[in-house]
């Protein structure tokens, strides 16, 4: 089973980042960016594809997850979004990456969502999954539909100390069932699952996943650090990049929304796709698919 290797090293901003690159140095540059519960696997087959074309192509581990690793341990294992779009601000300046086109989903979406709409001026495209990604904690207390309740039941667990237990007692079957939950459609094999999973055997993962569930309702402090970015984007500021959004028909965290549900957000060009028969982990289920949207906004610059 194809593994990304092998794997670079850079400090960047609190953490020593572990990224895969691929594709020629002087190519338009591309970062692909996991959520949870997944890791840089989820671009297995997009990456190859995307340096195949030309591209630069860097596929970073989040922190919490594989062998990126905090510098100092007084740093706060903080999983709130301004975190993730500090982590991916300072890894284009350790790379020395001026602009680039950025992928991502779930979390690695978030991030890629918060640079997009605080620092356009490093992002010449973004690829986006589930539309805006940027977390409105102001509001994050107001109940939506039962339906869609009870599919954010992990997140409330993860609110509880037995929620946190349980996360570190079994960490491999509770992602797995999410995995299992969130792309009902998709029949992964236990070689693919585990060449995830030991991902979470990072000895952060646990304390950043549960400050992210947390921190995003609003039940725990962010890094001090990182109060002037979570700040801004409490304005939940506007995305103007070109940017090309997408929802799965099978998503089992969110189902489909029409681009006018946050259209007010995007106000440069966007295209809204829904792709059929696809969960959650869109990269890993539809390579091709994501691939050649990226490869759209690479093509326009």
């Amino acid at each position: 089973m194809t593994r990304l290797e092998p794997l670079k090293h850079v400090d960047a901003g609190v953490l020593n980042v572990a990224y895969h690159e691929a594709g020629p140095e002087q190519g338009p540059p591309v970062l692909l960016m996991h959520g949870f519960p997944y890791d840089i696997h989820a671009y297995a087959e997009v990456a190859p594809r995307l340096a195949a074309h030309g591209c630069r192509v860097i596929v970073p581990y989040l922190r919490g997850y594989g062998d990126t690793r905090f510098l100092s341990a007084a740093t706060p294992r903080s999983g709130e979004q301004a975190a993730l779009g500090a982590d991916l601000l300072a890894l284009l300046d350790a790379l020395a990456i001026a602009r680039v086109v950025l992928a991502g989903y779930d979390w690695g979406g978030r991030a890629a969502c918060v640079v997009a709409a605080l620092w356009p001026e490093r992002c010449a495209g973004l690829l986006t999954f589930n539309g805006y990604n940027i977390q409105d904690i102001a509001r994050a207390m107001r109940p939506i539909s039962p339906v869609n309740e009870h599919r954010l039941w992990y997140q409330y667990y993860f609110h509880s100390e037995r929620g946190r237990a349980g996360l570190a007692a079994d960490r491999r079957a509770l992602c797995r069932l999410l995995w299992h939950l969130w792309s009902p459609s998709w029949a992964f094999d236990d070689a693919t699952f585990e060449r995830t999973a030991v991902a979470f055997d990072n000895p952060d993962f646990v304390d950043v996943v549960i400050h992210s569930y947390r921190h995003r309702f609003g039940l725990v402090a962010g890094d001090p650090a990182l109060a002037d970015i979570e700040r801004r984007l409490a304005a939940q500021p506007a995305i103007t990049v070109p940017t090309i959004s997408f929802d799965g028909s099978d998503d089992g965290v969110r189902s489909p929304a029409p681009a006018g549900h946050d259209a007010a957000r995007f106000t440069g060009p966007r295209s809204h796709r829904v792709v059929k028969g696809v969960g959650h982990n869109m990269p890993q289920e539809v390579p091709h698919v994501f691939a050649d949207a990226v490869l759209e906004l690479v093509k326009s610059l």
